[in-house]
């Protein structure tokens, strides 16, 4: 749980960090949605450039990102064996009903780095942009479905106090596993179902950790006089700059050229 930085905010004077936050949300759902057209390795070698101009620009230490996606390795790992037994074609090595092809191969190295840069992309955004602007942002983003009765603020504050809060969570989680292991409780050893059987204990405490700690911040929100954003100003206003707009422009390039790829080669 050391390594999930998931959700925390890294200060910095980096261009990324300088960014206005809705365009950052714009640029990475446009990379994101690159990320998904591309079929072929060509394509996911353009995604995989733009991702690291990304990580030169937030000027964020290496070590710490590595960090970030050694807490999803799980999964990495889980979606490379569920590719590589189900490819088509002449199998090369054969396990009982299971079957590695070449295919299979092609999928399950194709799939876990498409998985890793859309983590490292979402780590862009919330290492270089606190909680405060992303919540502005979604909600200056979200500002058409006011038409529809949407309460946009309320999503967004919503959104950003969930995303807030995992590091406070995992912290919790930490105490809770230690005060239990000082009881002489085996979270480590025996069976899955043992190990599974040891999280109850941390699992209860850290659900009534939450509510007791939502129930807080509901409290603390009345009595400043939180009343959603009816008349509500913001300390800091969102402007849109030169490079914001260069960004865009270069993001836009990047997308069509994802684009026309897809096209051009399948």
């Amino acid at each position: 749980m050391n390594n999930i930085t998931f959700g925390q905010y890294l200060p910095g004077d980096s261009l990324l960090h300088k960014m206005d936050p809705r365009m950052k949300i714009v640029l990475l759902l446009l990379l994101m949605i690159s990320n998904f057209i591309g079929k072929n390795f060509i394509t996911l070698a353009l995604v995989a450039v733009a991702t690291v101009m990304l990580v030169i620009l937030s000027q964020i230490n290496l070590k710490i990102i590595l960090k970030g996606i050694k807490s999803i390795v799980l999964i990495v790992v889980i979606t490379a064996l569920l590719n590589l037994f189900y490819g088509t074609g002449e199998p090369l090595v054969e396990f009982g009903f299971l079957k590695i092809t070449q295919a299979g191969i092609y999928s399950s190295i194709f799939m876990s780095m498409r998985v890793i840069f859309l983590v490292v992309q979402g780590l862009m955004l919330t290492y270089t942009t606190t909680p405060t602007s992303l919540t502005d942002a979604m909600e200056s983003l979200m500002k058409p479905l006011k038409y529809l009765r949407v309460d946009v603020h309320a999503i967004a504050m919503t959104m950003t106090i969930a995303l807030r809060f995992i590091p406070t969570l995992l912290e919790e989680v930490q105490k809770i596993t230690a005060a239990q292991k000082s009881r002489g409780a085996d979270m480590e050893n025996g069976s899955l179902i043992k190990r599974a059987k040891a999280i109850v204990p941390v699992l209860i405490p850290l659900f009534v950790s939450a509510f007791r700690r939502a129930e807080e911040l509901a409290t603390a929100m009345e009595c400043r006089c939180y009343r959603g954003d009816i008349g509500r100003t913001k300390m800091k206003q969102l402007h849109l700059s030169g490079k914001d707009w260069l960004a865009m422009s270069i993001t836009l390039v990047f997308f069509a050229g994802s684009i026309a790829m897809k096209i051009i080669l399948g």
